[in-house]
């Protein structure tokens, strides 16, 4: 009898320390699915992005609008700017060059995250030459399976 208790409470072991191994593989796993999905989500806004600075290279307005909600919101020194009012005065702005360093991403959902990162620019606006650094960040959302950005800023870099 003793020893008919010893291999019951053995085998409670062995099934205790399997069954714990497998909730610790589980959690592993869905940890490395969560992050792949982070990471999905940050490579699509990242693109997305990236997008909209090419659409100001290439001087595709129309592009270029079309990355941006119509309810988005602007901001920079000089304050708060809609959708239309941005659009409205690309015309005498163009983008030679850009970099993005240092990117950041906080995912916000399943379909909207943000991205803040360093924008090294190089470019010409209303006949000037000009380049700059600024810390810029932006909130993209996935909106009937569209990928638009609702919100940017732009701090200058010092």
């Amino acid at each position: 009898m003793r020893r008919l208790s010893f291999v019951i409470t053995a085998a409670a072991m062995v099934a205790g320390l399997a069954a714990g191994r497998v909730a610790v593989v589980v959690q592993a796993q869905a940890e490395k699915a969560t992050k792949t999905s982070v990471q999905a989500l940050q490579e699509q806004i990242v693109a997305k992005e990236r997008q909209e600075l090419e659409a100001l290279k290439s001087g595709n307005t129309q592009e270029f609008a079309s990355l941006i909600a119509e309810e988005a919101v602007f901001v920079d020194p000089r304050g708060t700017a809609s959708k239309a009012e941005v659009v409205a005065h690309i015309g005498d702005f163009k983008l030679l060059e850009f970099s993005m360093a240092d990117i950041k991403f906080v995912a916000l959902s399943e379909t909207s995250g943000v991205i803040a990162y360093k924008l090294t620019e190089k470019g010409a606006s209303h006949g000037r030459e000009f380049t700059s650094t600024a810390y810029a960040s932006a909130v993209w959302v996935q909106k009937d399976g569209k990928w638009v950005c609702v919100f940017s800023q732009e701090t200058p870099g010092r």
